[in-house]
């Protein structure tokens, strides 16, 4: 029994196909918005200033 492929993965399948240079386009459209050197000060920075938050905010006896 075949695997389903959904229309939208099917459509860009043969999309990619016929039109090859989109790929470069998609990696520099992945490496504008995702594709980021991470610092890992800064990520130890952020976690450390975390402030707990209440299970329910809007309990009075929770202040």
């Amino acid at each position: 029994m075949a695997m389903y492929e959904s229309e939208h993965t099917k459509f860009m399948r043969e999309w990619m196909a016929k039109h090859p240079e989109q790929a470069a386009e998609q990696k520099k459209g992945r490496a504008l918005w995702w594709d980021k050197p991470q610092d890992l000060n800064v990520q130890a920075d952020n976690s450390a200033s975390r402030v707990p938050v209440k299970p329910y905010y809007y309990d009075i006896n929770n202040h």
